[in-house]
């Protein structure tokens, strides 16, 4: 039996259960709760932000298997400041087990039933596979593969779950904001939308945009990224990575409910890649680091490294023309922030999420009409829609502005990006709870995105 060092870190006592080895056998130290989560080298704060709220049947002790290291002790940290909040404070206790072969340890010994992966993208799909074939359930963060090659092993770890009766599930937060809800229901909404317009590459039926900044201060201070956040052979590529929301949002709002298949509803166009180009001074300001480290060498020219961080991509989907661009920048202007903008064309409408400066930086849903002629009738339509919306949104209002219409949202619907992990995780366990509520299209759903985001990156590869 191998020997495990133990960890010594000073935390808070009232939520550091254990380090290092365990002297209690896995099955003793599970408690009555139904679900046991076990966070792998948790690398990327969304791993924490699954536990911002604790959740009914889900025990309060959560194991950690990771390197011992800055990524470990961010994480630890921000579990314990969810524990110290003066408001609604959680009460995690975390057994902590560090060493080289944390993934093999966890393998073997198995202390819960719900495997926790975020960050370290490149051997995600490796680590999910081998966690659904020794049993354990699954809820992983984006994205699960970087490369098309890999995409059996996506469908392997998905039919091997279906098969072992366990849920594999990744965390798709944008389905939770509220402009993409209501953008999704007026689009289904024939009186409001009409028909999807198929449109063509250089005018597509559906366009979004979304732009990051790299840079971001909070409070007066810089949130450092890590180094390897930068080396896209581990992180991905915009269109890999955040894009993957992007992708889901398209099939979700167009054909909701609905089977695909990648095979033969998606022909990839066109894909393009650039990179931002990160001084030495940028990239130590941003990460903290010293210098480029070795792993970057083949992206660093002199004292600049130029960062894959820029796709476009254009493609179909059932016919339906499709382009996103996925865009990173270094820092946005004071003021200023990350954007997101999405359009459906529609015969009757466009309906039109649009977040910049006239937004004050914050998702506001529009509709446009197809033609001034329309617009009379378009107002009766969305009257009547809003009226219906009431049911599960009351207070949503809609108002005419001159050339078009925009939605009054309630602030008490904006939850914010972070709460959504709450939504994505209470939806989980119900799966759990009852596998067969799990939806059929969900499996065919993932397949088609993440056909999208890779073969969609190594287009632009191409070129």
């Amino acid at each position: 039996m191998k020997k495990y060092g133990i960890l010594a870190i000073c935390l808070p006592a009232a939520w550091l259960v254990g380090c290092g080895p365990s002297t209690v056998a896995p099955q003793a130290q599970k408690e009555s709760s139904a679900y046991t989560l076990i966070t792998v080298d948790p690398a990327h704060f969304h791993a924490a932000l699954v536990q911002k709220e604790m959740y009914p049947g889900v025990s309060k002790k959560v194991f950690v298997y990771a390197p011992l290291g800055t990524d470990l002790t961010a994480h630890l940290n921000r579990i314990a400041l969810f524990n110290q909040r003066k408001d609604n404070p959680t009460s995690w206790e975390l057994d902590i087990r560090t060493s080289p072969d944390f993934m093999e340890r966890m393998l073997q010994e198995k202390p819960g039933n719900v495997v926790v992966f975020s960050g370290r993208n490149r051997l995600k799909m490796d680590r999910i596979v081998a966690s659904v074939n020794a049993g354990l359930n699954v809820l992983a963060d984006k994205p699960w593969i970087l490369k098309s090659e890999d995409l059996p092993k996506l469908k392997s770890a998905l039919d091997m779950a279906d098969a072992k009766k366990l849920i594999a599930y990744d965390i798709m937060t944008e389905r939770f904001e509220i402009t993409s809800i209501l953008q999704r229901a007026l689009v289904n909404e024939k009186t409001v939308f009409g028909d999807i317009v198929p449109g063509t590459p250089a005018e597509p039926g559906v366009y979004m945009e979304s732009v990051h900044h790299l840079m971001k201060t909070v409070a007066g201070v810089p949130s450092l990224r890590p180094a390897w956040f930068f080396d896209i052979k581990e992180q991905g590529e915009g269109l890999s990575d955040v894009g993957t929301h992007l992708v889901d949002l398209v099939q979700w709002t167009l054909y909701p409910e609905q089977m695909l298949d990648y095979q033969k509803d998606i022909q990839i166009l066109d894909g393009k890649r650039w990179p931002t180009v990160l001084t030495k001074t940028d990239f130590q300001r941003v990460t903290g680091a010293p210098d480029f480290p070795p792993y970057l060498a083949e992206y660093v020219k002199g004292d600049k490294l130029d960062y894959f961080c820029n796709n476009m991509v254009s493609y179909t989907l059932k016919g339906v023309a499709v382009k996103l661009d996925v865009l990173w920048r270094y820092e946005a202007p004071a003021g200023t922030g990350d954007t997101h903008f999405a359009v459906y064309r529609g015969t009757k409408s466009r309906i039109e999420v649009r977040q910049g400066k006239v937004e004050n930086f914050r998702p506001e849903l529009y509709v446009v009409p197809a033609s001034a002629a329309t617009k009379a009738e378009l107002a009766e339509a969305l009257k009547a829609k809003v009226a219906a919306l009431q049911a599960q949104w009351p207070g949503v209002t809609v108002a005419d502005t001159g050339k078009e219409f925009k939605f009054s949202i309630p602030d008490k619907y904006r939850i914010g990006h972070e709460a959504h992990f709450g939504q994505v995780a209470l939806q989980y366990f119900g799966y759990l709870k009852d596998p067969a509520k799990l939806p059929a299209w969900e499996k065919p759903f993932m397949l088609a995105k993440y056909y999208v985001s890779t073969k969609g990156t190594e287009a632009g590869h191409k070129k």
